[in-house]
């Protein structure tokens, strides 16, 4: 058997968390791996997947033997990029991962210019707002708002970004503009889900006092920030997102920042990439043509 084939599909199944899932983006059909697997097992000696009809579990071997064959596979692909000259030359496919908005906004345009100045590069840019595993999902590089967890992952500041609270001038004629977070009691609100708790929002006190979580009342809860800026436009609430999630409507003047005083502290912006081994040149020049322009971009 192909060990190293066993090793790469035994992978995948557990990112994918099912043999099933597997197969499908493999084109690999469902008894093909079982089987592999079955020998796979057969020749280290041990049990590494516990299967049954409603999930995938490793047992304590299979653990460790997936952490073992993740190093493999990394640093034989990492070899692979190296014979191909992409440590000599910058030349290869690079995948970029991105917020949707922000991705469109911001990164589009910077990697449209970066294509114009790299012929041999081609780039996949993955816009999702859920955050993607690089290493996982395959990315080279991904632009991350907010904090980042601890990780092997390094990181590129190249901005920040202010969390707003924005409403319609309809309807802060009609209600008045609030002078402080307690304000907002009184008025109706837009809630994004994603935006920590949809009931609570976070403020930070001008005075250097504690933090304070506010409950709101919540005339509309929705599940994407657009959606959210298109209820705030037309008048039904406040609303609270980050501010390039808003740009367009602040611009335009359909809607209004309100409690600038009391914003919390902008979220960083960062570009990273796996911290592992040498970084190929097509990475480089990505990172040294795109920082400055998102930084610029976000000033």
């Amino acid at each position: 058997m192909d060990r190293f084939e066993a090793m790469s599909l035994l992978l995948r199944v557990v990112e994918r968390g099912s043999l099933s899932a597997a197969g499908r983006e493999l084109g690999v059909p469902l008894p093909t791996l079982s089987r592999k697997l079955s020998d796979l097992e057969a020749l280290v000696g041990a049990r590494l997947l516990i299967r049954t009809t409603r999930r995938l579990t490793l047992t304590d071997a299979g653990v460790a033997y997936v952490a073992a064959a993740r190093r493999i596979v990394e640093q034989v692909e990492e070899a692979e990029r190296a014979a191909s000259g992409e440590f000599l030359t910058p030349k290869g496919e690079l995948v970029v991962s991105a917020p949707i908005h922000f991705g469109r906004l911001h990164v589009l345009p910077v990697v449209i210019a970066f294509l114009g100045a790299h012929p041999l590069i081609d780039v996949q840019l993955h816009l999702s707002d859920r955050n993607a595993r690089l290493v996982d999902d395959h990315i080279d590089m991904a632009v991350r708002i907010g904090a980042l967890a601890d990780s092997a992952m390094m990181a590129t500041r190249v901005g920040s970004m202010r969390t707003v609270v924005c409403a319609s001038p309809g309807l802060l004629a009609a209600h008045g503009e609030p002078a402080s977070p307690a304000a907002l009691s009184d008025m109706p609100c837009v809630s994004f889900e994603r935006m920590a708790t949809a009931q609570t929002w976070r403020f930070r006190d001008p005075s250097g006092g504690p933090a304070m979580d506010l409950p709101v009342r919540p005339r509309l809860t929705v599940s994407t920030a657009e959606a959210a800026v298109d209820a705030a436009v037309a008048g039904v609430g406040v609303t609270r997102v980050l501010r390039y999630q808003a740009a367009e409507a602040i611009a335009g003047g359909a809607l209004r920042i309100v409690l600038a005083d009391f914003e919390v502290e902008p979220l960083p912006v960062n570009l990273v990439h796996a911290g592992r081994g040498l970084m190929p040149l097509k990475m480089r020049s990505f990172l040294d043509f795109a920082a400055p322009r998102l930084r610029a971009a976000l000033a």
